[in-house]
């Protein structure tokens, strides 16, 4: 309740009431939806630590997050305050659904291809003057392109000369992390510099270097990057699992990580805590 009430006060919205009474439409909103999934994860890291009489960084080595999750891990391991992090979804979510104009950009997962052929495919698929590139390396065989939609939907149409066993259009209102983003970049580079980066209780594995970062000024470049470049998911897991780490814990709601993270390295145990009886596990477990 804390938290919710903190982050509805900082944004000036009743997001809370919007996430437990809807409607869905509004809450969907890229805008209302980042912070949404923000609140859900340090909600449930405060009744942890709050419960277990512990902080976070007693129990764990590196925090990370994907995409918008990278605010909350920054948030987890209090470098950004709550009321801050809330702030900067909400803005980043604005300019990056301000962009584009809707229906001119898409995003779309290809199953089952490699790094390399997903790029000759795109190499093949991208027509003149267009924007199309690998946003996300999410896991073996698990990549998402982003871009002008017909150059996507071009995507599509070749994917299965290039080993693509299935292509799944996304529903998404903008195209994230490619160069179409460069509107938000510049609007989110003004808004992360006047924020104050404390120091990390944890070193956080970043999207776009996939690699520990704990200097506050990189972190912000890195951050600033990351709404055009590439989210390499495959490659942080990779670099967690040689630094020693063989349990990743996923906060916050659904599972799409934990199954994500398998299929990068079956050594690592994965699991998610999104509800009260996974905390309450989580708790006894330690």
């Amino acid at each position: 309740k804390e938290v919710f009430q903190e982050i509805d006060d900082a944004i000036s919205l009743s997001l809370s009431k919007l996430m437990f009474e809807g409607p869905d439409s509004e809450l969907m909103l890229t805008e209302n939806a980042q912070v949404a999934i923000m609140a859900v994860s340090i909600a449930a890291i405060r009744i942890i630590e709050r419960q277990g009489n512990l902080k976070i960084s007693e129990v764990a080595d590196f925090v990370a997050g994907h995409s918008l999750g990278e605010y909350s891990a920054l948030a987890a391991s209090r470098s950004i305050p709550l009321s801050e992090t809330a702030s900067l979804l909400r803005k980043r979510g604005k300019s990056m659904q301000n962009a584009v104009p809707l229906g001119e950009g898409a995003m779309v997962a290809l199953i089952g291809s490699s790094f390399e052929d997903v790029q000759a495919l795109i190499g093949q698929s991208k027509l003149k003057g267009e924007i199309c590139s690998i946003a996300n390396d999410n896991a073996p065989g698990q990549l998402v392109v982003s871009g002008n939609k017909k150059s996507v939907l071009n995507t599509i149409d070749k994917s299965k000369d290039f080993g693509v066993k299935k292509a799944v259009l996304l529903a998404v209102s903008a195209p994230f992390h490619c160069s179409l983003m460069e509107p938000a970049k510049n609007v989110m580079k003004d808004e992360i510099e006047k924020v104050k980066f404390y120091n990390l209780e944890l070193p956080i594995v970043t999207n776009i270097s996939a690699q520990q970062e704990e200097d506050t000024d990189k972190i912000k470049q890195l951050l600033i990057e990351q709404i055009t470049g590439m989210v390499r998911w495959r490659e942080s897991i990779t670099n967690l699992y040689h630094n020693g780490v063989g349990e990743i814990i996923e906060i916050g709601a659904g599972k799409v990580l934990s199954g994500l993270n398998k299929r990068i390295n079956k050594e690592i145990t994965s699991r998610n805590i999104e509800n009260v009886q996974d905390i309450d596990n989580f708790l006894e477990s330690l």
